[in-house]
């Protein structure tokens, strides 16, 4: 990959981040780091990452291609002018949360290309999926440099309309937390029916986690994996009767997935 990043932020997800395109081939001569909140790996140093407390401090004669923003998207008022003279140079790849692309084209101006994403957490262990959104200024060949630099964390999907951000932060974005509630629950209702609350709590674990690489790795859609657990009259029959019913898991998700959707359209203003 023959371009030049510079990552601005390197928390979690940054480090993932950089992880992955060390892991791809990326040089570290490719790639420079701001980050002044300390958090940078020593593992990083010693694969020959240089980073700098500010944009000031990297060096004149690196050219960045993309400069992708990684910070807390409550810090991004601070950081984003910073970087205003790149704008017409490079494309700026956005991965804050409900930071719009008006929101850039006002920090960066209007000939800022602009791309931004929805990532989400399982992308800190490389298991991600991010959707992305680009502004009429990038290039086809910038969408395909940055669709390989997020495949570092994920999968990769593109929309051509910004709104649907709105419910894929609703669906992927907030998904994990609705996942992990799964477990929850399904640990309480274990105890609830007399396990001891350690094995119940491992099973939940397990059983989620489990299922979720048999969804990955099998061929078949999520519908024919679950009725390959249902057997007629069967125990799972008998649970997804009431998790189906009226006011089952499906009429919650669909209102709890609107919420979301609401909430996200009313943060990004």
């Amino acid at each position: 990959m023959a371009l030049n990043i510079l990552l601005v932020g390197c928390g979690k997800m940054g480090n993932a981040l950089l992880g992955g395109w060390l892991d791809r081939g990326v040089a570290s001569s490719q790639i420079r780091v701001v980050e002044p909140q300390q958090q940078f790996g020593q593992e990083f140093i010693d694969a020959g990452i240089a980073y700098h407390n500010t944009v000031a401090d990297v060096e004149d004669g690196f050219a960045p291609n993309i400069i992708m923003f990684a910070v807390k998207p409550q810090s991004m008022d601070d950081v984003a002018p910073e970087y205003k003279s790149f704008a017409g140079q490079a494309v700026f790849l956005s991965i804050a949360a409900g930071k719009t692309v008006d929101y850039f084209t006002n920090k960066l101006g209007s000939d800022a290309a602009i791309v931004r994403t929805m990532p989400n957490t399982p992308a800190a262990v490389r298991s991600g999926v991010t959707v992305a959104f680009a502004n009429s200024l990038v290039a086809e060949e910038d969408k395909r440099a940055c669709t390989a630099l997020l495949q570092a964390v994920g999968d990769v999907h593109w929309v051509d309309d910004e709104a649907l951000l709105d419910p894929v932060t609703a669906v992927s974005g907030s998904g994990p937390a609705y996942v992990f509630l799964l477990v929850e629950c399904l640990a309480k209702a274990g105890v609830e029916a007399g396990l001891p609350e350690e094995l119940s709590a491992a099973l939940a674990r397990a059983t989620i986690t489990g299922s979720g690489d048999l969804l990955t790795q099998s061929p078949e859609t999520a519908t024919t994996l679950r009725e390959n657990v249902s057997s007629p009259g069967g125990t799972t029959v008998a649970a997804l009767d009431v998790l189906m019913g009226d006011q089952g898991m499906a009429s919650l998700m669909v209102e709890a997935v609107a919420a979301a959707t609401r909430r996200s359209k009313e943060l990004a203003g």
